[in-house]
């Protein structure tokens, strides 16, 4: 058998689109777009590409991007001034400071500093909690993007059993948290695990983003098992996955490609969560289905 593709392009296109089209009746109802304050502190090559990305599909959006450009020695007192001045800008619906940040800054401490209501990452501890206990909050974008493409293959999800790769904060535990919700049986795997083989052949779906090219085989699956790779390696040959794509087509029933899955998806629902900053601020309902 061969994988179904799951398409993380198309399925961001048509999130954006819907974004686009919520953005317009919301500005048209509070006098105002919604605003996305991206924080860029150094060069970063990779870093630079991202914002520049974020910052097209903004405008893209109808929203309105307000991008700070810091130099890399920028003293973290003065980064953290900034955030407190975003966060008590009334027309800053969403921050996003891009990671990672220079050696010198305590990355921790700014993240905490940003009010947990213009969180649109998802990173506060305080939106961490909320995902964790079930409170209405943010959730970090790959992750969100992941549960989108998820519910796009298999509908519910509800008893399935499902293996998380990776323990990070930004992906690998929200991933698992939001898998609970969905009433899967959820198993966190990294690393270390020890025959990860065999957690794996029992899953209905695997999430994989532990930052290895091609970790995970395709023998290790179960036949007709939805395989979501997160990851995104730089290797002599290209970018690569966690996943070993080519043998894990071969078992899957679906699979997301490298690049092309979900990389689309995380900015999409980057504009999910500053329009829904924006209506909860404002008061206006607008409705954007995570299916």
């Amino acid at each position: 058998m061969t994988a179904a593709l799951i398409d993380g392009r198309a399925r961001a296109a048509s999130l954006r689109a819907a974004v686009a089209d919520q953005v317009a009746g919301f500005t048209a109802r509070a006098g105002r777009a919604p605003g996305l304050a991206v924080v860029l502190v150094g060069e970063d090559p990779a870093s630079s590409v991202y914002v520049r990305a974020k910052g097209k599909a903004t405008a893209e959006a109808g929203m309105r991007g307000l991008e700070h450009r810091l130099p890399a020695d920028t003293p973290e007192a003065d980064l953290l001034a900034l955030v407190d001045r975003l966060n008590a800008d009334p027309s800053v619906d969403g921050i996003l400071v891009q990671l990672p940040l220079p050696p010198h800054i305590d990355a921790s401490r700014v993240t905490t500093r940003i009010d947990p209501d213009k969180d649109v990452d998802g990173f506060h501890p305080v939106n961490a909690g909320r995902l964790a206990t079930g409170l209405p909050g943010f959730v970090p974008c790959t992750p969100l993007g992941c549960l989108m493409l998820l519910r796009g293959v298999r509908g519910h999800l509800s008893g399935l059993e499902a293996v998380v790769v990776g323990r990070s904060s930004i992906v690998g535990k929200p991933m698992a948290q939001l898998l609970i919700a969905e009433s899967c049986t959820v198993t966190v795997a990294h690393s270390r695990t020890r025959d990860l083989a065999d957690h794996l052949r029992r899953a209905d779906i695997v999430v994989a983003a532990v930052g290895r090219p091609n970790m995970i085989r395709g023998e290790w699956l179960k036949p007709g098992a939805t395989v979501i790779d997160v990851g995104i390696n730089r290797t002599g040959t290209g970018l690569v996955g966690d996943v070993d794509f080519a043998s894990a087509a071969q078992v899957a029933g679906a699979i997301t490609p490298v690049p092309g899955g979900v990389g689309p998806m995380t900015i999409a629902c980057l504009l999910r969560n500053t329009l829904m900053s924006a209506a909860r601020r404002e008061g206006v309902a607008i409705d954007l289905s995570l299916s």
